[in-house]
């Protein structure tokens, strides 16, 4: 090892996957900036790299490889500290990776500031410069803890983490494993979270989790119980449910959301698949029949609400008809907008070792006929909408000399930009 000055407290962040990870990710920097670490862009050089990683698919895990490397390369002395799903499930294929000096599981992400310093200070008090060879690992153990997080880095909305885990180990998911059991805060200590996300003059807040409707497992409280209580919360003026599994979105869910105006008609709900026969082999907990319900309920009480569906395309077995009938059936739901993903072996779970594996370019064509009509569909909501005055809460982004910003129900409208709009919420007319 050859010798060099002292490190500096320059840290970047990278942050792959679901919104979660957005909120976790928040508040890991938080943490740094409060002991005088001064953010900087991924893009720049930095001292101390930190990714919070994804694992849901292949690729995801392969955006991880990319990231890594491209951030030893940009400075091979900063220290790379690796955390999140792929952390959890897979930590040597990480600590392989040439630059990775700490990988944190799940239940570390808390501890991750202290490690990383711990790590800064013994190689700046040896005055030596960081090499491959310095790799370093906590020990990965079973998720039991919940890191409690929300996200303050955009001035209009923060994410805020209600929920964490998954009870339900679908056959193709790794999420059980990588985030343990359903668990959560109590209510009282997410509302305390609220009105700090409020005293910070952001004004919409998107409740994330893993399986967000199971909210209460560990409190014994509920999910329209909290409902309830965020909607009396002060400075905020908007919420959104990020996700919630059509067997959670209960008839008094929908109710709360289409009786208090603060709740937005913004509904984004998993069927992965419109073939009972395959939605029975992912081991999901409801039927087409269910999802249908769950739809009209919320048309029938909330006009003009968007939905959109996540779709998995290519899962063992899928057949030409089961995929042809999953089409239909998502062409005669007509949701505001398709979330299009092809099935990807995860190790360690069922689905991997399932017979009739789908050729990944018959996936490819699937997921291209599925977004193909995700776009006619997209299209046909927004032009359901055109004449309707809507509410628009505008972004500090500006780009081209315009601004732009979401409506109740989740249509982007672009203005020209203009600084006294910014961060409030204007009416226009779509």
């Amino acid at each position: 090892m050859s010798e060099s000055k002292q490190r500096g407290n320059r840290v970047a962040f990278v942050t792959l996957g679901c919104k979660l990870n957005f909120s976790e990710t928040s508040a890991i920097a938080r943490e740094f900036m409060e002991h005088g670490y001064q953010k900087v862009k991924s893009t720049e050089q930095a001292d101390i790299y930190v990714i919070n990683t994804c694992s849901v698919t292949e690729h995801a895990d392969k955006k991880c490889r990319n990231a890594i490397r491209k951030l030893h390369k940009l400075n091979s002395n900063a220290i790379i500290a690796v955390t999140g799903c792929y952390a959890q499930l897979n930590p040597q294929e990480l600590l392989d990776i040439e630059g990775v000096d700490l990988v944190l599981g799940a239940d570390q992400k808390s501890n991750l500031y202290i490690k990383v310093s711990e790590l800064k200070r013994a190689e700046d008090s040896k005055g030596l410069v960081h090499t491959a060879a310095r790799s370093f690992s906590c020990a990965i153990s079973e998720v039991e803890t919940i890191f409690p997080a929300y996200s303050s880095d955009d001035r209009t909305r923060s994410f805020l983490k209600v929920q964490d885990g998954c009870d339900y180990h679908c056959s193709y998911c790794t999420i059980p494993l990588a985030r343990g059991k359903s668990r959560n805060h109590t209510i009282d200590f997410l509302v305390k979270e609220a009105c700090q996300i409020a005293a910070k003059g952001i004004k919409e807040i998107v409740l994330t989790g893993v399986n967000t409707g199971d909210f209460g497992k560990t409190t014994g409280e509920s999910f329209p119980d909290l409902l309830g209580a965020l909607a009396n919360v002060e400075g905020i003026e908007r919420i959104r449910v990020s996700s919630i599994e059509p067997n959670l979105l209960t008839d008094k869910v929908i109710d709360l959301i289409a009786s208090n105006p603060k709740f937005l008609p913004h509904f984004h709900i998993p069927l992965q698949s419109g073939s009972d026969k395959i939605l029975a082999a992912m081991k999901r907990r409801y039927n087409r029949e269910l999802f249908l319900d769950r739809l009209q309920a919320i048309r029938n009480k909330i006009p003009h609400a968007f939905i959109g569906v996540d779709v998995i395309v290519g899962f063992p077995g899928e057949s030409d008809q089961d995929f042809a009938d999953s089409h239909d059936f998502l062409n005669s739901l007509e949701p505001s907008f398709l979330h299009v993903f092809p099935y990807s072996k995860r190790a360690n779970t069922p689905a991997a070792a399932y017979d009739n594996q789908v050729k990944d370019s018959v996936k490819n064509e699937r997921v291209a006929i599925l977004t193909r009509l995700s776009e006619r569909l997209h299209e046909k909501f927004v032009d359901e909408n055109k004449g309707r005055t809507e509410e628009v809460l505008f972004e500090s982004t500006i780009k081209g000399g315009k601004m732009f910003g979401y409506t109740r129900n989740y249509i982007r409208v672009e203005r020209p930009y203009n600084k006294e709009q910014i961060g409030k919420i204007i009416k226009v007319t779509l």
